[in-house]
Parts: structure tokens; C-alpha cells; sequence
């Protein structure tokens, strides 16, 4: 198995929004904001190259929204899929499988693209099947008032009718093991209803891709929950009890927004679990 890191492009977001109740006086410590009150945001995603499969997890926003839409959120730099893959020798046709952490726009609008004539939609990725859950892919075509403004139809809709979805089993517990695409899932429901976590089992680690349970190394704190989570009390018991596995088993977990920290291991303190080492992809794939 090998690992690559795949940036899809950053972006910037209200970092109130980011970091829900806690007062700007304590997260612009970790996450400074700019004078728009915005925070740097990064849309990491991961190559899993296993044997014949190429398993993509999540793929940003995409481009096909338009400029007014793009525009509320400050894209900055040059990264893309394209490039990203490119860089490690690969191209979209050869990506065999898409897995969403959750649908929200963000996480998966990469994953559809304008048609040639730009009449319509279709899947970017023509050669891959699409990983959701039944329970999420429901909360999603469904939305509440809450959320619907991140489920977009067209980033959602394309992959059923193109049939390259699929569904991974739901677990009895709160982690399923060994999924269809050949690692564990820890589903969270405090961000919205059955986000899906990845644990990677890779040479003697464990590479947790951390979607939206932890944002960015600065979102450690139990209290520091995002304005965007549907249940945020519910939000804190999860990441309490991941955070506690991570730092008794020593995860690796990859931040997928944290645009200056990629991946970070965590310790028991007095203050609860908090932050130990920093590494760059780089230093472990």
C-alpha cells in the first residue's frame, strides 16, 4: 500500500462559523484570521494506491459552481485534483474508487463536473465507484433547512444516476470494520448524520482521516466544535472518545482542512487530550 496526499485547492472560511461559541480571543491563537475575520482552509484529500484499486477519499469543492458562489469563499493558491495526481503519476481515469466522507459541498464536489456542452452533469471520475452510506446519502437527497444550503443536487445526484454508487455497510457499533474498501470507518453523527471517518492501517500506523470530526489541530479542545455541526453536543462526546483512542493507540490523524498542519499525533495531558507532534506527509508516506 502507498499513500499520497491529493490538494484539491484551499480556501478560506469565517473562523466564528469555524469555531462556533469559543471567542476569537482563544482560537486566533492557533487559526489567526485575516481582516475579513477569515481563516486559512485547506481541502486535503487522500490517495490510497492498494494493489489494483486507487481509492480517492473526498474531492473538495470542484469548479463548476459559480463565480458568486466561489467568490464567498476566497479560493487561494494553485493546487487542484489534477495537478495533485499528476504529481505522483497518476490521472482521474485511473481513480477506481471515490469515498465521501459526507456530502457536504466541500467533501464532494469534486467528485461531479460540468458535461463537454455544459447542458448538464456527469461524474469526474468516469472509471470509479462512489462510496456513501444509505443513513447519509437519505439525511442528504432529503436535506434539513439547516444544512441544504451544503448539499447541492448537482454534486450529489449525478453519481446514482450514472449507477457508479455505492453503499458501505453500517456498523452495529459506532466503528465498522474492515469496510468494503479494505479499512475501518468510525461513523460520526454530531457534524451531520453518518459522516465516516477512515482508519488506515499503514506499515505499523494507523492513518485517521479526520473530515470533519477534527477540522484542524486547532479544534483539540473538547468545547471547540464548529458552528456548523447539526449536534454539537453530540459532537463533543464523539470527539472525546476518538480523541481518547487516538491518544492511547497513538493515531496518525490527517487533517483534511488544517491548511499549515497536515498531520498530527496527540497525547493525555491535564487539560485533557491535546496536541504532541507535527508531521508533514512527507515525513511518514
Amino acid at each position: 500500500m502507498k499513500l499520497y496526499p491529493i490538494e484539491s485547492g484551499n480556501f478560506k472560511l469565517d473562523g466564528g462559523a469555524m469555531f462556533g461559541v469559543v471567542p476569537k480571543s482563544l482560537w486566533h491563537r492557533t487559526n489567526p484570521a485575516d481582516a475579513n475575520n477569515m481563516i486559512d482552509i485547506a481541502a486535503r484529500c487522500l490517495l490510497i494506491e492498494d494493489g489494483n484499486r486507487l481509492i480517492l477519499i473526498d474531492t473538495g469543492m470542484g469548479d463548476k459552481q459559480s463565480d458568486k458562489f466561489l467568490g464567498y469563499y476566497y479560493l487561494w493558491g494553485n493546487d487542484t485534483i489534477d495537478k495533485s495526481l499528476k504529481k505522483y503519476g497518476f490521472h482521474r481515469d485511473d481513480i477506481t474508487d471515490v469515498f465521501m466522507t459526507h456530502l457536504h459541498f466541500d467533501h464532494c464536489g469534486g467528485s461531479v463536473q460540468w458535461n463537454k456542452d455544459r447542458t448538464g452533469y456527469e461524474p469526474a471520475f468516469k472509471n470509479a465507484l462512489f462510496w456513501s452510506n444509505k443513513d447519509h446519502w437519505l439525511w442528504a437527497t432529503q436535506p434539513n433547512n439547516r444544512e441544504k444550503a451544503s448539499f447541492l443536487k448537482e454534486n450529489i445526484l449525478p453519481m446514482e444516476e450514472s449507477g457508479q454508487l455505492n453503499f458501505v455497510s453500517l456498523p452495529e457499533t459506532e466503528i465498522l470494520k474492515n469496510s468494503e474498501l479494505g479499512f475501518d470507518i468510525f461513523f460520526a453523527n454530531g457534524h451531520t448524520d453518518k459522516q465516516m471517518i477512515p482508519i488506515i492501517t499503514y506499515k505499523d500506523m494507523k492513518i485517521c482521516f479526520m473530515a470533519d470530526l477534527l477540522p484542524t489541530a486547532g479544534h483539540l479542545p473538547l468545547p471547540y466544535v464548529m458552528g456548523y455541526d447539526t449536534r454539537p453536543l453530540l459532537t463533543l462526546d464523539e470527539k472525546e472518545a476518538f480523541l481518547n483512542l487516538a491518544a492511547n493507540d497513538n493515531f496518525y490523524l490527517f487533517l483534511e482542512h488544517d491548511a499549515h498542519n497536515e498531520i498530527i499525533t496527540v497525547q493525555h495531558t491535564e487539560k485533557g487530550v491535546r496536541l504532541k507532534d507535527v508531521y508533514s506527509c512527507s515525513d511518514l508516506f
